[in-house]
């Protein structure tokens, strides 16, 4: 009991007290055994809160101290609490570069020009990957919208805040096909869906970016 309450942390918010019973009972005797007694045992626990201390413990649970240098006149407490829940994480972005989707380790590579132009292409990439969900997230917050569609799970969720890598999921399923013939080569594209019109529109994109990509073309592909 004792290392239970410990490991919770409240041995200072709750009494108890573990009292063990002990009753005699008599046996009859049967089949050659004597009459005997016998102990039946069980344990009572009793538990009393200490309420100043529990309403003391409240008090301090969710606390956070924040400092900044700016004066009142231009940063309210709830604006310095808002600006702190929306600041950049560059823990965030290394996290995209060590895991999915860039992926950086581990490296099966051996020379050490290959590693350092290999961590300099994801660098590339962690940047477009960076800018991409900057540039959606503050269009959506300029408009005052959200987003739906991303999760596959639950179409009708709606976000302002979407991920770089929930963007681009959302062209996953789309496909060119190529026919090349003896005078030119015919291309098909996907339709573009609702979602991913809008996703184009809100990273200042022309869909016509995309379906440039499915004219019929006398070059070679």
């Amino acid at each position: 009991m004792v290392a239970i309450v410990q490991r919770y942390g409240v041995e200072n918010l709750v009494w108890f007290r573990f009292t063990q019973h002990a009753m005699p009972r008599p046996v009859r005797a049967y089949r050659g055994q004597p009459a005997r007694m016998e102990e039946d045992r069980h344990a009572t626990v009793e538990v009393c809160v200490d309420d100043v201390a529990l309403e003391a413990a409240v008090r301090r649970l969710g606390w956070r101290m924040y400092g900044t240098n700016q004066p009142v006149e231009s940063l309210s407490l709830a604006q310095a609490v808002l600006a702190y829940r929306s600041e950049y994480l560059v823990e965030r972005s290394l996290g995209r570069l060590k895991g999915r989707p860039l992926s950086l380790t581990p490296m099966y590579v051996q020379r050490d020009d290959h590693a350092t132009g290999l961590i300099r292409l994801l660098s590339i990439a962690l940047r477009v990957l960076t800018l991409l969900e900057c540039v959606g997230r503050r269009q959506l917050a300029a408009e005052g919208a959200k987003l739906a569609g991303l999760y596959a799970g639950n179409p009708r969720r709606e976000t302002a805040r979407p991920t770089a890598e929930h963007l681009l999921e959302a062209f996953r399923d789309i496909t060119l096909t190529l026919i090349e013939g003896p005078q030119q080569t015919d291309r098909h594209l996907t339709v573009l869906i609702p979602l991913q019109q809008r996703i184009l529109e809100m990273l200042g994109f022309s869909s016509e970016l995309y379906t440039r990509l499915g004219t019929v073309s006398a070059e070679p592909p």
